[in-house]
């Protein structure tokens, strides 16, 4: 929902697709996602739809579920998306079973739809809220990542185009990790310096 917001913030027309129809009903109806992003008016508004194949009519598809349903729902998307549509996945993560990345199972479940991937640090809160967010669309084609970033690109949401496809999905996965440790050093309350030590050392390790 956070990144059907942010598109169409950055003007494009955008239809959000969810599995609970409950959801997609709220979203369009009262542009509220009380499940997800409670307390947040979804302006400007969107189309939303319980129907996949209405919102993979689409000129760009993003695959915004968790990593390990991925793949389930490019299955789904086969025979629902045009080839040289492509297909940005917002995953952050590793396939667990065949250590696929997100591209891999795009190349797998969709060939002929460009795959690109986006990452970087950001919480669907504070996207959809309009806070300053920078992320990293990547694509092995330079002007793809390009032309996605600038599809998405708003005074508060900044993609950076990039083409380390490899590079960002396991950045991705792995600073994971560093968050996870980081909430440990502010819960035990080891303060600002132990946080930044942490996080400096952790991207050196990365």
């Amino acid at each position: 929902t956070a990144l059907a917001l942010v598109a169409a913030r950055a003007g494009r027309t955008v239809t959000l697709w969810a599995r609970d129809r409950n959801v997609a009903a709220e979203v369009g109806c009262l542009g509220t996602n009380s499940k997800f992003l409670p307390g947040i008016r979804l302006e400007p508004r969107f189309a939303a739809t319980g129907d996949l194949a209405e919102a993979a009519a689409a000129d760009i598809v993003i695959a915004a579920v968790p990593a390990q349903a991925t793949r389930g729902l490019l299955r789904d998307l086969a025979a629902l998306v045009r080839p040289g549509v492509p297909v940005l996945v917002a995953a952050k993560g590793i396939e667990r079973g065949t250590d696929a990345l997100m591209t891999e199972i795009v190349a797998a479940e969709l060939p002929g739809r460009p795959a690109a991937v986006l990452s970087g640090p950001s919480f669907a809160d504070d996207v959809a809220r309009g806070l300053p967010t920078a992320l990293t669309v990547a694509a092995a084609d330079g002007a793809l990542a390009e032309r996605l970033s600038a599809a998405l690109v708003s005074p508060s949401f900044r993609p950076y185009a990039a083409t380390d496809v490899v590079g960002v999905q396991i950045g991705g996965a792995l600073k994971n990790v560093i968050a996870i440790a980081s909430g440990i050093v502010v819960g035990r309350g080891l303060g600002a310096s132990a946080q930044a030590a942490l996080v400096t050392r952790g991207f050196v390790e990365l």
